[in-house]
């Protein structure tokens, strides 16, 4: 298994190495920063930030950068990777792996997966952070749990399932409202047909999922790998007799877990007690 902790004040090196081309490519073109602000739509600070590292370049950025600087897409061949430096340092190795899945399997018991979270949730989550997060940390990590989401509905598309503990679904994080638009965006991506979101009924004594939150993912090579979060800690499992204990343990709750059709059920009636 190997180990990485949280994140750190140090800046991801691919925004500096994003920035210094930027600033190649706009010195070639004959601009300063105030006018390639001008051009595509930012403001100087934002230029100088972007080249200077401290900030990551958005989608939009990068998309008219590469157009009025004529980098014929070298920008946007990076931006993937500036996204992902976006998130905790702890989940990166796994991100690449799950940017690599044709199957994806997790079971969560206190909060709904992050790849369902809706924007409310997720900053939500990210406000009860300890140590407290600058502004920039709690905007860069959103922008990147949402990125994340593309999954669902990439193509060829990837087989996803979700278990989800029933408590996840009646803490109110965030508030009444925020849950109330999160159980109904659970709904509308449990249509997907890709998408199967099951519910685990409260705890009559004990099963495997009270052990914590995992994902077991299997690659486009067909290599499988666990994973385990807690804490700002993030575990990633390669060695094959974990993940195949984590394989089969999820495979258990699966078959103890409400069925598709059940869960949709229970969702509907707690969006609508959460309106009440």
């Amino acid at each position: 298994m190997a180990k990485t902790k949280d994140e750190g004040p140090d800046l991801p090196g691919v925004w500096a190495a994003y920035g210094v081309l930027l600033q190649f490519l706009r010195k070639r073109s004959g601009l300063n920063q105030q006018q390639l602000g001008d051009a595509i739509g930012y403001s100087l600070e934002q230029v100088a930030s972007v080249e200077q590292g401290r900030r990551p370049a958005k989608a939009a950025f990068t998309v008219a950068a590469d157009r009025v600087l004529e980098a014929g897409g070298v920008l946007e061949a990076l931006q993937e990777q500036v996204d992902r430096a976006k998130l905790p340092r702890f989940f990166r190795n796994f991100a690449l792996i799950e940017a690599e899945a044709v199957s994806r399997f997790d079971y969560e018991p206190l909060l709904v997966p992050g790849l369902l979270q809706t924007e409310e949730y997720v900053r939500a989550v990210y406000a009860g952070h300890r140590p407290r997060w600058e502004p920039d940390a709690v905007e860069n990590h959103t922008e990147a749990r949402l990125n994340r989401q593309k999954i669902l509905t990439r193509t060829p598309a990837v087989d996803l399932s979700f278990v989800i503990a029933q408590e996840a679904l009646t803490n109110s994080v965030g508030g009444r409202e925020v849950m109330r638009n999160q159980l109904h965006h659970l709904l509308t991506v449990g249509e997907l047909d890709n998408v199967q979101i099951q519910i685990m009924p409260p705890a009559r004594g004990f099963h495997l999922g009270l052990n914590g939150a995992f994902v077991v993912v299997e690659t486009m090579e067909h290599r499988r790998y666990g994973y385990v979060e807690s804490q700002g800690i993030g575990l990633v499992a390669d060695e094959a007799g974990a993940v195949s204990h984590l394989g089969l343990r999820y495979g258990m709750l699966r078959s103890q877990a409400l069925n598709t059709e059940q869960s949709a059920r229970l969702i509907e009636r707690l969006a609508g007690e959460t309106a009440a």
